[in-house]
């Protein structure tokens, strides 16, 4: 079954974009490509306990196993050792990253406390929006009961914009919720 954001997408939001900038064929308009999540765990790397439901909790959001990222350098003053575990990542590509667009926009940020809106000058200038959540417990599929402690996570949307401006078109199309209209 095909996710419902990349069937709006192919249906409505390709043809919008292709009018708004003047496109001359639909496939050179911008589209998502993948969807990075870092989970830094720091010290709490060390201990296997946080970590394994670290590991849990994020495989239930993404869908797929999150792969250990190991410190490249020994830093006494943070307490690191070289090729210790420092946290988890996953690249969603295709219908998993639709799926968890939606989730993340139409579920998870409403349920961020305080909220305003997200800071539209998070573009790398090359198309790419990273954001970062202070918990992880704001997603449904974690039961909270079990977390042993809250842990944050960066979120990168990669896309194939070329600019600034179209990335934001395309995901203000997917419902983000951006506070500010200015871009870098």
């Amino acid at each position: 079954m095909i996710p419902r954001l990349k069937d709006i997408y192919q249906k409505s939001i390709a043809n919008n974009l292709k009018t708004k900038f003047g496109y001359k064929n639909i496939n050179m308009g911008p589209k998502l490509e993948k969807i990075v999540i870092n989970m830094g765990l720091g010290i709490d790397g060390n201990d296997s306990k946080i970590i394994k439901t670290c590991e849990n909790d994020l495989s239930l959001l993404t869908g797929q196993k999150p792969v250990y990222t190991k410190f490249k350098k020994s830093i006494s003053n943070f307490k690191t050792r070289k090729g210790t575990n420092a946290g988890l990542k996953v690249s969603l590509r295709k219908d998993r990253m639709y799926e968890f667009l939606d989730r993340l926009v139409n579920i998870a940020i409403p349920r961020i406390r305080d909220f305003r809106g997200l800071n539209s000058k998070s573009f790398d200038g090359n198309g790419n929006f990273s954001m970062g959540i202070k918990e992880h417990v704001i997603f449904p599929e974690i039961n909270f009961d079990k977390v042993i402690k809250t842990t944050g996570m960066d979120i990168t949307i990669c896309t194939s914009a070329k600019n600034n401006d179209e990335a934001i078109e395309l995901l203000k199309s997917f419902n983000m919720p951006f506070k500010n209209k200015q871009i870098n």
